[in-house]
């Protein structure tokens, strides 16, 4: 028999309540966090825009998972990617949106997609999908930001070097969404598009993108979309032309008279856009959350069994609300959470235990699904006197199907609002078990049994490969290191995330692939520009020759899967 949601066993569970509930050893240092801001712009003005405009954005307080759940959130992703691929479930959903998410699509993947989770004791629950979720590069700054008052667990926070492969991955994203719409030339320009960005809530990660994708040779620049042109063929902002969109507006099908010239240059193909409108309506459109939680429609799409009981465990059930159900729904409304079907933000969301007869009316009037209620977690932060509750969901940003990082917001309410004293994004802290000394409990830590690790390959110009142990990639990225032999010398860096079985490498997870230079001493040196023998200095870096060829791909599973790393 087929069912929703359903508990996941988890032998850390009373472990990570007890921390969510009893451990205030880690807090947020405020002025780590405005030093981490503002070294990225270089001046105090990002962690002052941020105290005035919005205090709530960062949580004080880390939210704790087992690892079990941080898997399956991971299996869930790519469950939703298995049966997206399937022509059968593309043409019904496409046949529904507007014609624009079938015309002008490039065979990209869309960056940030956004999975969000609930999670309550031992129950895991996908409530919904973003194709434009916000915060990745908020919560890079938030992880540089931490301490604890506990050295027991101290371990638990992310490297340095973590949070800069994170950000070499996010340009390698959006590098490799140009490739794949079938561009040979390198990327060289970026718009970050929002309706009058400025006034965005989010706008300091406007900022924050902008710098990265400087710092990696890329121009960048915030629009409003009625700041584009599209003329002669391209996308102009004012004298740049632009090649890529990140898309950060809610037009999700570009309907907008303010979106006409991106509209144009996305039918034409002039520009890249990620996300797009086809990937929204393949995903976020809420109608595709009553598929996916739907066995009988699963069934009939031909969804492989493992998957079906992956999704139908974790998908909050969903149905699209119908006169005919109107009372049957207002009978049951206290267990279920309404929301419109191309909604954002939680906008006209409500929770059915507080809608009143003249909101279920406009319900009803309206393009709403149904979805079964999914309590939150919950997560005890300072209060001004004493400890006070806040929900908790979980966000895992992925990109085709591979989760690249996980955050939490905190939050009072029907749904997160970044409005909350003590709630914002917050750091997410899972793994084995260690003493936390200041709440005479256990804690996840980093530096037991875990069922994935990272392994570092660097390639020359001749295509040799050399295996480099991740302990002596971790001591270069913190120059605690030097390697001699690579003095002077730009190479090709490739880190497989691998699943493990029984310790040793089963399956390789996600590949990241970038440019590396070495100083003089043999120190890695990210701005160097080295000869290439073929490509200019500048070549070399902005366009992403760091992908192994196949050749070089099976030397290095040979590597990977034989005795080198056993």
């Amino acid at each position: 028999m087929k069912s929703g949601p359903t508990s996941l066993p988890d032998p850390t569970r009373e472990t990570n309540d007890a921390l969510n509930h009893a451990c205030f050893c880690f807090r947020l240092d405020e002025a780590a966090l405005a030093s981490a801001l503002d070294a990225e712009l270089g001046s105090p003005a990002l962690s002052d825009m941020v105290r005035q405009r919005c205090p709530y954005l960062f949580a004080a307080q880390p939210v704790f998972i087992g690892t079990p759940h941080l898997q399956r959130m991971a299996q869930v992703a790519q469950a939703v990617e298995s049966v997206v691929a399937l022509p059968t479930y593309r043409e019904e959903a496409l046949a529904a949106a507007p014609d624009i998410a079938r015309s002008g699509a490039t065979g990209t993947r869309s960056v940030f997609f956004g999975y969000d989770f609930h999670l309550n004791h031992e129950r895991l629950s996908l409530i919904e999908i973003n194709t434009n979720a916000g915060g990745a590069m908020l919560n890079a700054v938030l992880a540089r930001a931490q301490r604890s008052a506990c050295p027991g667990i101290g371990s638990l926070m992310p490297s340095l070097a973590a949070v800069a492969d994170f950000e070499q991955r996010i340009v390698a994203m959006f590098r490799r969404e140009w490739q794949l719409a079938g561009h040979a030339r390198v990327l060289r320009s970026v718009a970050i598009v929002d309706t009058a960005p400025d006034e965005q809530y989010l706008y300091p990660e406007f900022l924050l993108f902008q710098h990265l994708f400087e710092r990696n040779g890329l121009r960048a620049v915030i629009a409003a979309p009625e700041s584009l042109e599209w003329r002669e063929g391209k996308l102009w902002h004012g004298n740049l032309t632009i090649d890529l969109v990140y898309n950060r507006l809610t037009d999700f099908y570009l309907e907008q008279p303010a979106s006409a010239a991106l509209r144009e240059a996305y039918r034409s193909r002039s520009v890249v856009l990620t996300p797009d409108p086809q990937a929204h309506a393949l995903y976020a459109d809420k109608r595709r959350l009553i598929i996916l939680s739907d066995g009988a429609k699963l069934d009939a799409l031909g969804v492989p069994q493992a998957m079906q009981d992956i999704l139908l465990a974790h998908v909050s059930r969903t149905e699209l609300v119908v006169e005919g159900d109107a009372q049957r729904l207002w009978d049951g409304r206290k267990q279920l959470f309404f929301k419109p079907v191309a909604g954002f933000g939680s906008r006209g969301s409500y929770r059915g235990d507080k809608l009143t007869k003249r909101v279920w009316s406009e319900i009803l009037a309206s393009d709403y699904v149904a979805q079964a209620l999914a309590a939150p977690g919950e997560r005890m932060v300072d209060g001004p006197t004493d400890p006070t509750p806040l929900k908790f969901d979980l966000r895992a940003y992925a990109y085709d199907g591979d989760v690249q990082w996980v955050a939490a917001r905190l939050y009072q309410g029907q749904t997160t609002n970044f409005r909350t004293p003590g709630g914002g994004f917050a750091p997410v802290y899972s793994t084995a078990t260690s003493a936390c000394r200041s709440c005479d409990t256990t804690t996840p830590v980093h530096d037991g049994p875990s069922e994935y690790a990272s392994y570092v390959f660097l390639l020359d110009d001749a295509s040799r490969i050399h295996p480099l142990p991740h302990e002596l990639y971790v001591a270069l990225a913190r120059g605690e290191a030097t390697a001699a032999e690579f003095a002077g010398r730009g190479l090709r860096l490739v880190d497989w995330y691998v699943r493990l079985k029984d310790g040793a490498p089963d399956s390789i997870a996600n590949e990241t692939c970038r440019l590396i230079g070495f100083d003089a001493e043999g120190k890695i040196d990210q701005g160097a520009m080295l000869a290439h023998p073929k490509q200019s200095p500048v070549e070399m870096i902005s366009q992403d020759i760091a992908w192994p060829t196949r050749d070089e791909r099976e030397r290095m599973e040979a590597l990977l899967f034989g005795s080198h790393f056993r």
